[in-house]
């Protein structure tokens, strides 16, 4: 976990990249992603060293090579322990002309991040501000994969904060809650089509160093998780560059981030690869049909971007695997063929487990659409008997621009049941729904015994209760529209019926009692 002091030091240099005139938030994250890649390089290289000495042996790889570069400086004194203690002018003119050069040199390593990095560009504007750049991250103990995680989280942050590029984020809690609620399991191959700075990817890897820590001691499974398991697509590179790192922070060695249009290229040899999606894909906008993949309007002829990119999960799935995916509430209920035909896919041909109704606010200030949470598996031969519906109503911040947290740190998120009272209250609940979405959803899943009356409860809550089933029978009859409000019923307060005579004789006593006041107003007049 960041201290405060190690947050303040990051701020300052937020504050000074603006100030030295990089006001582009993508490019001082994009620059401090460099330098972070360069300090890597160097813990490899040096670990490559004590190999090599500890076994008496010449080195078997080396990142820096011998001898000298094209500009005749030697390619030793570009690593990060070296150029580190020089002058801030001096650093300047390393980087500058001599280690982004070298950097570009190196996409033909096998690794994603050395691809990723060979059209790097220095644009440090001040060796002052170079120097107190690098002083911060040589401060963080880059061996802590969480103190460096957490540090990159924190600065991916500023990009939500910083206005317009704030769509390449979607919240942390939302994230986790879609995570834990698809179980991610140590053999699962996880993709996300629209992976941005990879926070899904991260998070399914955390979740799993959590619930399933012993993976690592089985040189298989440990084998996938750094190299098989996790997929992310762009097309941008940007976004590639910053995704790659934040995997990287966080501990996997060798991610797929690949650059792709995900919605303008063939899927043949991606069709039936993953076992889990998760994503919220971009939905504004439409798209000319030259541009979008045949074999996605082989599923559903639209140009609706949000409706192809469901086609395009249905595409990637494995029969057996599942997805949970961000969808604006249009595509619940839209009226188009393709609307109707793509749900009817998910109820029919596929299994539709559930939907997670979202509070409006869940994406200010940059959306305020309203969207939902969709859970489905992929069968190709149905399934679907029960549609579990949950209505949110509070995610722990205030839904207006500014997204306040509503209670206190260790009463957001989906684990405050770990605080000391053990549960949130009523009134906190009506503050942060997110445990309560968990709990419902792990026991309507859950398949041991003593679980099997709580997953009743589940089936059998009445439609008036913030979490509800609707058969596939009552959808399929309403054309297979999937919005909440079609199936949730709303209690209205009961009237007191009275009696016309008893209203009559309340009428002409409060007439009585008006005329004595009148009355008593005329005398203290007089």
């Amino acid at each position: 976990m960041l201290t405060g002091d190690l947050k303040s030091k990051i701020d300052q240099i937020w504050n000074a990249f603006w100030s030295g005139g990089i006001a582009n938030p993508i490019e001082v994250i994009e620059q401090i992603t460099y330098l972070l890649f360069l300090r890597r390089l160097d813990d490899l290289h040096t670990l490559e060293e004590n190999k090599a000495t500890r076994l008496k042996k010449p080195m078997e790889r080396r990142i820096f090579p011998e001898g000298l570069d094209a500009r005749g400086r030697a390619y030793d004194s570009l690593r990060w322990s070296r150029f580190k203690n020089e002058s801030p002018s001096e650093m300047s003119v390393i980087l500058g002309e001599h280690v982004f050069p070298f950097l570009r040199t190196l996409g033909s390593d096998d690794s994603t991040y050395a691809h990723h990095m060979k059209d790097a560009r220095f644009t440090i504007p001040t060796p002052a501000l170079l120097a107190k750049v690098v002083d911060l991250l040589d401060a963080v103990p880059m061996e802590d994969r969480d103190t460096k995680g957490d540090l990159y989280e924190y600065m991916l942050g500023k990009i939500a904060s910083a206005g317009q590029n704030g769509q390449f984020r979607t919240p942390r809690h939302i994230i986790q809650l879609m995570v834990e609620m698809t179980a991610p399991t140590p053999t699962d191959t996880i993709c996300d089509p629209a992976s941005g700075t990879c926070g899904f990817l991260v998070a399914a890897g955390e979740y799993l160093r959590e619930q399933h820590a012993s993976l690592f001691h089985d040189a298989k499974l440990n084998k996938h998780f750094n190299h098989a398991m996790f997929h992310g697509y762009d097309f941008d590179n940007t976004m590639l560059r910053i995704g790659s790192m934040n995997m990287m922070l966080h501990g996997v060695d060798n991610p797929a981030i690949t650059y792709r249009d995900s919605l303008g290229q063939e899927h043949g040899l991606e069709e039936g690869r993953y076992s889990l999606v998760l994503a919220n894909p971009p939905f504004a906008g439409s798209l000319d049909y030259e541009n979008v993949a045949k074999d996605l309007l082989q599923t559903v002829k639209t140009k609706k971007t949000e409706l192809l990119f469901l086609a395009l999960f249905l595409r990637l799935l494995k029969p057996g695997g599942r997805a949970a995916v961000i969808v604006p509430d249009g595509v619940l209920f839209g009226s188009s063929k393709a609307h109707k035909e793509l749900r009817r896919m998910l109820v029919e041909d596929q299994k539709l487990d559930g939907i997670v109704s979202l509070p409006g606010g869940v994406f200010k200030p940059y959306a305020g659409v309203s969207t939902a949470i969709l859970f489905f598996t992929k069968t190709n031969s149905g399934g679907t008997d029960n549609v579990w519906f949950y209505d949110m109503q509070a995610d722990g911040y205030s839904l207006d621009d500014k997204r306040q947290p509503l209670l206190s740190e260790h009463l957001l998120g989906l684990q405050p049941a770990r605080n000391v009272r053990g549960q949130l209250s009523k009134e906190e609940h009506l503050k942060n729904n997110l445990p309560d979405v968990l709990a419902r959803w792990n026991s309507l899943k859950a398949v041991r015994p003593e679980h099997v009356e709580a997953q009743s409860t589940e089936l059998t809550r009445p439609r008036t209760a913030q979490s509800f089933c609707v058969p596939k029978a009552d959808i399929a009859a309403n054309g297979y529209d999937l919005s909440i409000n079609r199936y949730k019923e709303v209690v209205h307060a009961q009237v007191q019926h009275r009696a016309p005579l008893e209203i009559l004789a309340e009428l002409a006593k409060l007439e009585d009692e008006i005329a004595a006041g009148m009355k008593a107003l005329e005398g203290m007049l007089k």
